[in-house]
């Protein structure tokens, strides 16, 4: 059994964790202080330049000149290349690609029967050998 311990080693015990309690307490205001420092350094709002109204009736008729200037520019382009007509699939040609599917189509038809009828053989030979046995 434990030995019951005296009044001095008890108070002696919480005046030791006290004290702990006290170093760690100071080590996270510490922390918390720094903590804080660093929101507050990035936290600084930075300041807009003021532009005055002049000045930016000047870029908006520069942007407006720029803008006129490079669509004038793609009209001439688009005008002076002409495109080829786009090409169109013969009648004949269709007929071909819509023959060699259907053929496709009606092989895969009969892979699937195929597949589909031995499986059904190998049913019927399941249960054929589980009622002779």
């Amino acid at each position: 059994m434990p030995e019951k311990l005296s009044q001095e080693i008890i108070t002696a015990a919480i005046a030791g964790f006290e004290e702990q309690k006290e170093r760690i307490d100071s080590k996270i205001a510490e922390l918390r202080n720094m903590l804080d420092h660093r929101h507050a350094a990035a936290e600084v709002p930075k300041r807009k330049r003021k532009i005055s109204a002049a000045s930016r009736r000047r870029m908006a008729l520069a942007q407006k000149k720029r803008w006129a200037s490079i669509k004038g520019r793609s009209q001439a382009i688009s005008s002076a290349r002409s495109e080829p007509p786009k090409r169109r699939i013969s009648e004949e040609g269709l007929k071909r690609i819509i023959a060699a599917t259907k053929k496709r189509w009606a092989i895969k038809r009969a892979e699937e029967a195929k597949a589909k009828r031995a499986a059904a053989k190998k049913t019927r030979a399941r249960n054929a050998a589980l009622k002779a046995a």
